[in-house]
């Protein structure tokens, strides 16, 4: 079946909550006027990566005020909306992502396992990984560095949990005096998915945000964008604009083939007599 998914490489604001949701809910409506049966968000739209915000205005997912903003607009829309938002939970905080679907119920909840080192002192580690299974496929869920977790053992194992297409909300910065003509950004997440998404058959969908980073350990920082598609081959879709205003949203049609079989190979091995072993 086809159908087509939006990338949204919005500018997130740091500790602006309301402004964020606000500006999101615009471009979800745009993104659904444009065809989007899916939109993907950045990763913590709501508050910014690392933003000390996080501390002191986390909400509850689903239920506080950011995810039911989310869910609102993915029912009037009538979209499936995939999001990253920092979520309080008792006295711990989580870097979070939520798949919602058309009538904006709550499909898919991931807490992000692979979190950077600086991240470490604003959010607790998630400890469980899922898929879900909808009308436009299995859909995965991973948040930014989740991807190149040692050996990609979280996205290869959204792959054999079956996932057709894995989102990812994503928070991409580089230095203050990054020069993007020299080092071009990027190269980090394909030589991630690629892999897995040849291996597995499936696509990968990145969306970063953009604007500066206000404050946090990384303040002064650039999230740029560059927003990324790699399809079921490990070839490269598409790759957003780079720039801390290069807010934009990318449209990618996607149509889901058939799935090669997925194994660890024992069964071949059985079948031509080598011991089996555990």
């Amino acid at each position: 079946m086809g159908f087509r998914v939006a990338l949204v490489q919005m500018l997130v604001v740091g500790g602006d909550k309301r402004r964020n949701l606000d500006h999101a809910l615009d471009l979800i409506a745009e993104a659904s006027d444009r065809g989007a049966d899916l939109v993907l968000l950045p990763e913590a739209m709501d508050l910014g990566w690392t933003h000390p915000s996080s501390r002191s205005d986390a909400e509850p997912v689903p239920e506080g005020m950011p995810c039911s903003m989310l869910a609102e607009a993915a029912a009037k829309q009538g979209v499936f909306l995939c999001a990253g938002l920092t979520e309080a939970a008792g006295e711990r905080v989580f870097n979070t992502g939520v798949i919602l679907d058309r009538r904006g119920k709550l499909l898919c909840k991931h807490r992000k396992l692979n979190e950077l080192t600086i991240g470490q002192a604003f959010y607790a580690q998630g400890d469980r990984l899922g898929v879900v299974h909808t009308e436009l496929g299995t859909l995965g869920l991973m948040i930014c560095a989740d991807g190149f977790a040692k050996d990609r053992v979280l996205s290869r194992s959204l792959g054999y949990m079956g996932a057709d297409l894995i989102l990812s909300p994503c928070a991409w910065a580089v230095a203050a005096d990054h020069d993007n003509r020299k080092t071009p950004y990027g190269g980090i997440w394909r030589d991630a998915y690629a892999p897995v998404a040849k291996a597995f058959s499936l696509w990968i969908m990145a969306a970063s945000n953009v604007g500066l980073i206000a404050g946090g350990p990384w303040q002064g920082r650039k999230c740029i964008g560059c927003s990324l598609v790699v399809g079921p081959g490990g070839q490269e879709v598409v790759q957003g604009p780079y720039g801390i205003d290069a807010e934009t949203i990318l449209f990618v049609d996607v149509r889901l083939g058939e799935r090669p079989a997925r194994g660890c190979g024992w069964d071949e091995l059985w079948r031509e007599g080598t011991p089996r072993s555990t």
